[in-house]
């Protein structure tokens, strides 16, 4: 078990968990995903308004609670990763500040296209 942050791990390259956290946190915030949790919520509803049995009912709360578990655990995967990329581009854009009134300016220019990934957006 790695305790590193998200971000750190692996390197520059991303593993397949990374990749699979963000094809996941891609796809919960598609609008399919929604019309599914619509659907998992009127079934909960149906499960208790029509009077099923008890095991069904305690097996619609436990597809609930999964759910949002494993929606919690995306959601702060996603944060910590959002929160390490956005550091990383401050402190390139610090250095390159630094380092441009110091001199080493192709230096600092990599660096600084190296964390904002200028070439992945356009």
């Amino acid at each position: 078990m790695a305790l590193q942050h998200p971000a750190d791990r692996g390197g520059g390259k991303r593993g397949p968990f990374e990749r699979f956290a963000e094809a996941a946190s891609l796809f919960t915030s598609s609008p399919a995903f929604h019309l599914l949790c619509l659907a998992l919520v009127a079934g909960v509803v149906v499960t208790h308004v029509s009077g099923a049995a008890l095991e069904w009912k305690v097996f619609a709360g436990e597809c609930m609670t999964a759910v949002t578990l494993l929606l919690l655990a995306l959601l702060k995967n996603s944060e910590q990763r959002a929160e390490r990329a956005v550091q990383r581009k401050l402190d390139a854009i610090a250095n390159a500040l630094v380092e441009s009134n110091v001199g080493d300016r192709e230096k600092a220019f990599a660096d600084l296209k190296s964390a904002i990934r200028m070439e992945e957006e356009t």
